[in-house]
């Protein structure tokens, strides 16, 4: 897939621009705080509506702008040439495809895949599994129909039975809720199990690249449920647990509460491993995301790379771009050029919210 143009209108900061992109290879070249990052954003919504900055779409429209829109003109290998329009409202979102209006989120997601580099995805390794789990679902979502089937499903029971708790009383309604939750969660942690040892190897196949061929690295899948993927055993368990939840006002174990590590050499990198360790383990993860989308679904995701590469090492910065393939377009920031960068770069100058092509 590439991007060959990108139209944005009350965006975040962004002045009304339209940017023209002829090849592979955009950097995005201003001082921090003029824009960059945000159109790394904008972009990053091709993918599932989603901003990886904020949960708060209200956000990302102009201070007192009623709308945002956001038009994308991509040439896809399922496709072909395409037309994209996504609309930001204070109450909601909205997305056509070649004017045709998208009904579910379903039909949207992981269409048209992109894999986002940035500085916060350092958390992804530091921070609480709330982080992990959305990554992991959002990536085995956008290349699973089913697992996202289950993954509503069970949300949408648990919703229901963390309410019913809430409420402070034993009731008869909680078994059905559980009824729905526990195929659900036996399904999800079926397809956990199975993705995130898909996804190990293809993290550790990333990581050789920009390690330079140093210690063995993966992903290990932590089930809540103690990888259990049977329902009536799962509903047993909830059954059993209804004292403890009333007593938490919320249901205290389940596939929401699952997580995955890290590994070095086998052992968890949150608490093994350096930092320099840990940065080419969250690079890696990306580099194998989208080796993952390619791998499923045939199309070639767009990489977005947000200022990543400054706190590496020279050596580790030429693996980082050696790394990522040439088939694929990657559109970067930063406050300078690439070190050794070829004529195959293509330079926008930005600056409070405006860009220019530079020579």
């Amino acid at each position: 897939m590439r991007l060959s143009s990108i139209t944005v209108q009350d965006f975040r900061n962004l002045a009304p621009n339209r940017l023209e992109f002829s090849g592979r290879r955009q950097f995005l070249v201003g001082s921090n705080g003029q824009g960059k990052t945000n159109l790394i954003e904008a972009i990053g919504l091709l993918t599932a509506l989603r901003s990886f900055r904020t949960s708060e779409h209200r956000l990302l429209i102009t201070h007192d702008r009623a709308e945002a829109g956001v038009a994308f003109e991509l040439e896809h290998e399922r496709l072909g040439d395409t037309r994209v329009r996504l609309s930001l409202r204070n109450e909601g979102k909205e997305a056509w495809i070649d004017q045709e209006r998208i009904a579910k989120m379903g039909d949207f997601l992981g269409v048209f895949p992109t894999v986002v580099f940035c500085s916060q995805d350092h958390q992804l390794v530091r921070g609480g599994p709330g982080g992990r789990r959305r990554w992991l679902d959002l990536t085995l979502a956008a290349t699973d129909r089913g697992y996202l089937a289950s993954l509503q499903t069970y949300h949408r029971a648990l919703a229901e039975r963390n309410a019913l708790l809430r409420t402070g009383q034993m009731k008869a309604e909680l078994g059905a809720f559980e009824a729905a939750m526990a195929p659900a969660a036996a399904d999800l942690v079926t397809r956990r199990t199975e993705g995130v040892k898909a996804l190990s190897e293809v993290v550790g196949e990333s990581y050789a690249r920009v390690a330079g061929g140093e210690e063995p690295a993966g992903l290990g899948y932590r089930s809540d449920l103690r990888g259990q993927a049977d329902p009536d055993t799962i509903a047993a368990r909830l059954r059993e647990g209804r004292e403890r939840d009333l007593r938490f006002r919320s249901t205290t174990t389940g596939p929401h509460r699952d997580d995955f590590d890290f590994l070095i050499d086998g052992r968890p990198a949150r608490d093994f491993g350096s930092e320099g360790q840990q940065r080419l383990l969250v690079v890696a993860l990306r580099l194998g995301q989208a080796l993952w989308f390619r791998r499923c679904t045939g199309i070639e995701p767009i990489l977005l790379a947000d200022d990543v590469v400054g706190e590496l090492d020279a050596e580790r910065r030429a693996r980082f771009w050696s790394a990522l393939p040439s088939a694929a377009q990657v559109i970067a920031t930063g406050t300078e050029p690439p070190e050794g960068a070829d004529g195959n770069w293509e330079y926008f100058q930005v600056k409070s919210g405006a860009f220019s092509r530079r020579a």
